[in-house]
């Protein structure tokens, strides 16, 4: 999640904006914002709930909470749609659901196990899948993900997982994947 997860989300997406060396992925803050943008009346409330207040607060001052009449989302959404960086939205909406480099494919969320990547729903790989991590895949794929927090990075059943919850815990991880072998690397706050 590049939004919704501290006081920076405005800063994180300008600076990820302008790499074109980093692959970054579609993730489920980003999809709400999106449909905050898109369709603030249905999705602003929602997103509101879930750290929307938080991005809105780093692109500058807007007068919302968490309950919002339709018209304040509407004048919100124009607000933000000022001040955002000149095609920051579209950015947003081009970004890939995965990554594949050999056998590991790197989502946000998860995949449904018995789909090959190619054929993956949007939804499962940036919510979740049920069966993600329960049952194994078939094609020998490992899928990295992040998400879902868990305490300590891990590896197993063809999943590899290191969401530690940075926004709250202060704890990053990632992962580095050479030669077969996988070393998580942490940085704390």
């Amino acid at each position: 999640d590049y939004v919704d997860r501290g006081p920076d989300s405005a800063a994180v997406l300008d600076i990820l904006y302008d790499r074109t060396d980093i692959i970054s992925l579609a993730g489920n803050h980003e999809e709400m914002m999106l449909s905050f943008l898109r369709n603030p009346e249905e999705a602003g409330n929602r997103w509101m709930r879930h750290g929307g207040l938080q991005t809105m607060a780093s692109f500058g001052h807007f007068k919302l909470g968490v309950q919002n009449a339709p018209e304040a989302l509407r004048v919100a959404r124009d607000q933000l749609l000022e001040v955002m960086p000149e095609g920051v939205e579209d950015w947003l909406a081009s970004r890939p659901r995965w990554f594949q480099s050999g056998n590991v494919v790197v989502v946000h969320a998860g995949a449904d196990p018995d789909r090959p990547m190619e054929e993956q729903k949007d939804r499962a790989l940036t919510w979740g899948h049920p069966a993600f991590g329960k049952q194994a895949r078939e094609d020998g794929l490992w899928v990295v993900h992040g998400h879902t927090i868990v305490n300590l990075p891990q590896e197993n059943n063809g999943v590899i997982s290191v969401d530690t919850g940075a926004y709250a815990t202060g704890k990053l991880t990632a992962v580095v994947i050479a030669k077969g072998n996988a070393e998580f690397v942490q940085a704390s706050a």
